[in-house]
């Protein structure tokens, strides 16, 4: 059997999609709720739930790890000289993979900037347009 080499582990899929996570439950999750009115379930969270406090003080930084391995994530997925095995069964099963990555990528994706645009870019805009 192959050894299976670092960049082809299918865990690195759900690490950045838990690490993006992380940056809509600190940054974009809170915001939308106190915009809705819901400051008191905000409140309720951060006494309860006590690393969204920590997430939430460092969110800069936070966003900055998830981006940096989504970056490695993208380069993971899409890095040249990638190849299927020639045996037809194994190969489906690759190319399944890599359209899973992907998915997940995307995902990954969305929920970052969701989470960049409520944390970083909401309040000067609303600065800016005057609501």
């Amino acid at each position: 059997m192959e050894n299976v080499k670092w960049h082809e582990q299918s865990y690195l899929r759900w690490v950045a999609l838990f690490i993006t996570s992380g940056t809509l439950l600190c940054c974009a999750l809170p915001i939308l709720l106190v915009s809705m009115g819901f400051g008191a379930v905000v409140a309720s969270l951060n006494f309860n739930v006590p690393g969204l406090l920590f997430l939430a003080e460092y969110k800069l930084w936070t966003l900055s790890l998830s981006a940096l391995l989504l970056l490695f994530l993208a380069w993971v997925i899409w890095r040249p000289n990638q190849s299927c095995p020639a045996d037809l069964e194994l190969a489906a099963h690759c190319q399944t993979a890599k359209r899973w990555n992907q998915r997940v990528f995307w995902l990954s994706s969305i929920i970052w900037c969701i989470g960049f645009f409520f944390s970083v870019l909401l309040l000067p805009l609303r600065i800016y347009f005057g609501f």
